[in-house]
């Protein structure tokens, strides 16, 4: 899951790291408010920054720096409701104004590839760090870090050194960055950047702007981080299926699509928009990947999300029977389709696979429902679901 600035602002603050007062506003009078407190601080100046989660404020206009309440007012009213890049603004965060001396940049992730954290460090921040990286990656330090050791002192050294840090301002940076490699581990972050990560003109070390990603693997012990995820553009449909621990995505095409496992359902994806070019260029509805499980319960509540979709014309069940044979399979489809009564009204594609396949089959041919169409093969189970949808 990825955080807004305010929330990440918000985290930083809980674990030390040094930021700047800031508050979140839904409306331009709140942004009104919200200014007359947090620019008390400094003078008057705040700046207006729409939360969206994507880069590019600045250059769209979504970044605005404000000298009174009324100017942030005037700012927010125009920047709340905007569109970057797809992303419709709802609420503003209302900063407090800094003078910057000097501005760098900050980084912790996981780096897949060599099974490790890698942190990223750079004296020029406030930039587009990825075109820094392709045009002068000697600005950029790399520097590997153990996860059984973190970011200490002696790596947070070595960190501020490769980057051409020295003096005083090294010396301010290394307890900056251990603190954030806190943040990183103890809210089991996949990703922890601040850019830019601001020197003022007192001296002070401030994150000025931060990014987080949380992984989701780990809520379970982060009950808290349920209140940081954002459902104002999330799909009702996609809302449902995390209700029900299954883990859907919604596209926009016409066959809805049932797999177990998320190879399986991205070739069946894949499979299925080929198949389409035939019939009038008709593609998948979703990613519906119901795992290893394959009950009637578990079925019906995927075909249950499936079918609440009016675009879905038809459905493509693609099941490998291993652990969970064919006929348990058959058998929850079955029990599926029985639940589900007069609401199962668009025709049904099944493909299995695997594991005692006869027996699967044999339990749906005799259940012999009129909408059940069984396939021998995933490219004809995928060329009939298209079809059934192009006409449906």
């Amino acid at each position: 899951m990825d955080l807004f600035e305010y929330q990440a602002r918000d985290v930083f603050e809980k674990h030390g790291v040094p930021v700047l007062a800031g508050a979140v506003a839904t409306t331009a009078e709140e942004a009104r408010a919200a200014a007359e407190r947090v620019g008390a601080t400094s003078g008057g100046v705040t700046v207006v920054k729409a939360q969206v989660k994507t880069g590019g404020r600045g250059k769209a206009g979504g970044v605005k720096v404000a000298k009174s309440p009324e100017e942030a007012e005037q700012h927010a009213r125009a920047i709340l409701g905007m569109d970057i890049k797809g992303h419709t603004v709802h609420r503003v965060m209302i900063a407090q104004g800094a003078q910057i001396d000097e501005e760098y940049y900050f980084s912790i992730l996981l780096d897949r590839a060599n099974r490790a954290y890698l942190a990223m460090c750079s004296k020029e921040g406030g930039m587009d760090i990825e075109q820094l990286a392709v045009e002068r990656p000697e600005a950029l330090a790399r520097v590997p870090v153990d996860p059984n050791v973190g970011i200490d002192d002696a790596k947070a050294k070595e960190i501020v050194e490769r980057a051409g840090f020295d003096g005083e301002t090294a010396r301010r940076i290394e307890p900056v960055l251990r603190t954030l490699w806190g943040v990183y581990r103890d809210e089991d972050a996949t990703l922890v950047e601040v850019n830019p990560l601001v020197k003022t003109a007192d001296g002070d070390i401030v994150a000025l702007d931060g990014k987080v990603s949380l992984d989701a693997n780990a809520y379970f012990r982060h009950p808290e981080h349920e209140s940081l995820e954002d459902t104002t553009e999330t799909d009702p449909l996609e809302m449902a299926a995390k209700e029900k621990d299954l883990n859907y995505v919604k596209l926009d095409g016409s066959v809805g699509i049932i797999g177990n496992g998320a190879g399986l359902v991205m070739s069946t994806l894949d499979v299925v928009a080929y198949a389409g070019e035939e019939f009038g260029g008709q593609k998948p509805a979703n990613f519906l990947d119901i795992g290893g499980g394959a009950s009637a319960e578990v079925m019906a509540d995927g075909l249950h999300i499936i079918l609440s979709d009016r675009q879905v014309k038809s459905v493509f069940v693609n099941v490998f029977g291993g652990i969970t044979a064919c006929d348990a399979v058959a058998n929850g489809i079955v029990g599926a389709l029985d639940a589900l009564g007069d609401e199962e009204d668009r025709p049904l594609v099944v493909r299995l696979d695997g594991n005692n396949v006869e027996e699967g089959r044999r339990i749906l041919a005799e259940r012999n429902h009129p909408r059940v169409t069984i396939e021998e093969t995933m490219d004809g189970a995928a060329r009939r679901a298209a079809e059934l949808a192009s006409t449906n």
